[in-house]
């Protein structure tokens, strides 16, 4: 097999099971049979397409149809895309096991698994192109994916939420769109290494800071920056339990992806972004934190909670320094796992509630009868909060210690710039506290005494497996955190050089420029 189709692979494999999977519609059991093992081949692909880029030390670039960069669309594996198309992965492995064992009738649905596979195919794919084009096909992929899967939940505001999140999806294509057209527009190419050397090379073109500007919105409203934030909170509460889980912790991470591309490969120089990232990442820790600490619902409660995690990534990409790079990368990843684990245990805890739902009102007390999903939920929070020995802890302390280096090194002045994050990076921990404990309290301490008269406990719900593991995943992430640091590390010191990027997906033709 060609190196080269390494690349392709992570996106080749879960689209074509996602085909056959629809023509097994009949047999349930053989159709989530074939989609499991398609999920780990393709979780097997990106590992060892990751293992490759970093142990050679250079992207692995596929040329669809032959045609050479940047007059075909450029398949391009590098530290970055290659890092993000395995976090994506391994997440959706842990939600495909989470599915096969949860009793939402959505999950039994002919359509699910195809689905569920197209969704991990857009984003995979949407980390792995080198076309930003091509990224809008792979984003309307994720949308069409994520509305439907989202329309067929169990719960009766399923439709509600996936039309918000199809209207606010459009508004961001729309805004992704026309980016695109300005930047063809102004340069007469969509390759994002061709543009970088384009646009390094002339800046003036009318229509750069238009697509500049449209690129930012549709990154920010796919990572549910505040004020873009407001489809998130009730996509999350009213999807089936495994699609909550993957779009609070993976979907959320195109928009993070994007900037990091933006700041460092497209647009390297331009401040007013980062210093915007850090405003927005500023207001997102606050808002998120609060939000999550006044709302009663987990599922909801973890959604807001999304809102300031992913504002101290973006206050690390704002940063822009070798450390707070690698800050963000490793935030991005261990927030995934993270994430997408306490979602699970809220799904778990309302399937077996008398009624369905992760209100407190209904939850409260329901505890008692799941002391496991007690112990996961505790390890969990305290890994969202930033405690040891969790991965949560190294993604808190690698940002503190890069903000600390930053500000005492003077690049750049100001308190608002690092100081206030550095003191909101604090205080969050503790409204995360307060609010984990704030759950654990209603659901495992209070007595069982739900607001409404619903019946009792059921014996049985949704499977702890998944969960279990992805808190085991945590704990080793946080005792044995070296191997994601060091590749961090490098992935931060690759994408601080865009003409390595650029010369990998060119080649010679980078001379033509010239």
């Amino acid at each position: 097999m060609m190196p080269s189709l390494l690349a392709i692979l992570p996106i080749i494999i879960p689209l074509t099971a996602a085909a056959i999977a629809l023509l097994l519609r009949r047999n349930f059991r053989l159709q989530a049979a074939w989609a499991f093992g398609a999920m780990l081949t393709a979780f097997g692909a990106s590992a060892y397409l990751l293992w490759t880029v970093w142990s050679t030390g250079r992207p692995v670039v596929y040329q669809m149809g032959r045609w050479p960069a940047p007059f075909g669309i450029s398949i391009t594996a590098d530290l970055l895309s290659a890092t993000m198309a395995v976090m994506v992965q391994l997440v959706f492995v842990f939600g495909f096991i989470y599915a096969l064992g949860a009793k939402d009738k959505a999950v039994h649905h002919s359509t699910f698994y195809p689905l569920f596979l197209c969704l991990v195919t857009g984003l995979t794919g949407g980390m792995l192109t080198g076309d930003v084009f091509n990224l809008f096909v792979m984003v309307e992929l994720i949308v069409i994916s994520g509305t439907v899967l989202t329309a067929m939940s169990d719960d009766r505001y399923g439709p509600e939420a996936a039309y918000k999140y199809f209207l606010i999806s459009t508004v961001a294509s729309f805004c992704l769109l026309f980016g695109v057209g300005c930047l063809y527009m102004s340069y007469g190419t969509l390759n994002m290494a061709d543009l970088a050397a384009r646009i390094a090379a002339d800046q003036t073109p009318a229509l750069l800071p238009a697509a500049i500007v449209f690129l930012a919105v549709t990154f920010m409203i796919k990572s549910a920056v505040v004020p873009f934030h407001f489809w998130q909170p009730d996509f999350h509460t009213a999807s089936p339990t495994p699609v909550s889980a993957m779009l609070s912790s993976v979907v959320v991470k195109i928009g993070v992806y994007g900037f990091l591309r933006l700041t460092t490969l497209l647009m390297p120089h331009a401040d007013w972004l980062r210093t915007l990232l850090i405003a927005l990442g500023i207001v997102g820790i606050v808002f998120g934190g609060l939000g999550a600490a006044g709302t009663h619902n987990a599922k909801r409660m973890f959604a807001y909670s999304t809102l300031a995690q992913i504002g101290f990534i973006h206050v690390g990409v704002g940063w822009g320094t070798p450390l707070s790079l690698t800050a963000a990368i490793v935030f991005t990843f261990n927030h995934a796992l993270i994430k997408s684990t306490l979602l699970m245990l809220s799904g778990y805890l309302a399937s077996r509630a008398p009624v369905k739902t992760a209100s407190f009102g209904v939850l409260r007390g329901t505890g008692k009868y799941a002391p496991l999903a007690g112990v996961l939920f505790f390890v969990g929070g305290m890994a969202l909060a930033g405690i040891p020995p969790t991965n949560g802890f190294i993604s808190k302390l690698t940002l503190f210690q890069s903000g600390i280096q930053a500000a005492q090194s003077g690049s750049v002045n100001g308190t608002l710039t690092y100081w206030v994050p550095l003191l909101l990076l604090g205080l969050s921990s503790i409204i995360t506290l307060v609010y984990v404990f704030r759950a654990l309290m209603k659901i495992w301490w209070e007595p069982f005494k739900p607001d409404v008269p619903v019946g009792k406990v059921k014996s049985s719900g949704d499977s702890l497996l998944a969960p279990s593991l992805m808190i085991a995943t945590c704990i080793a992430l946080g005792v044995w955190a070296q191997p994601l640091l060091q590749l961090s590390q490098d992935t931060s010191e690759w994408i601080r050089q865009p003409q390595a990027y650029v010369q990998a997906v060119l080649g010679e033709r980078t001379g033509w420029l010239k």
